[in-house]
């Protein structure tokens, strides 16, 4: 009877083990999940988009613009983004320029710009910005 009952234990304590094991192996893989499917990819999409969205609106210093143009440089250069396809195209300075073609020469420190975004990528990213001179400052 003695025997009996510490082997009961001993089943009962390898069950609760083997419930545990398999418990957490469920949290985790349910985490891993979560992880990967939404958190990283929506804090990447925010962050490339950052960099462009900051300059968005009307009244734009000129030096801004040549900033934004800069970064918009930097942007198409990187190696990640021209195979990712998340080349920026600018309209309205010199018509559309793309790539790192795309030149501040034409941007007059002294005026003012509206600036805006005018297109996505099927994942969210910015692939186009639009540079209007304002007409209060030619």
């Amino acid at each position: 009877m003695e025997n009996a009952s510490k082997a009961l234990i001993i089943a009962g304590a390898i069950l609760l083990s083997i419930l545990l094991i398999s418990l957490g192996i469920m949290v985790f893989s349910t985490a891993e999940d979560t992880t990967k499917n939404s958190g990283i990819k929506q804090s990447q999409v925010t962050t490339f988009n950052t960099k462009f969205t900051k300059y968005e609106g009307d009244n734009i210093k000129g030096s801004e613009v040549r900033s934004l143009i800069q970064e918009i440089i930097a942007s198409n250069g990187d190696e990640n983004n021209i195979n990712a396809n998340r080349v920026i195209s600018v309209t309205g300075l010199n018509g559309t320029q793309t790539g790192t073609s795309i030149s501040s020469s034409s941007v007059k420190t002294t005026s003012t710009y509206t600036v805006s975004i005018t297109g996505h990528t099927d994942d969210g990213y910015i692939n186009g910005i639009s540079i209007t001179l304002n007409n209060a400052k030619k």
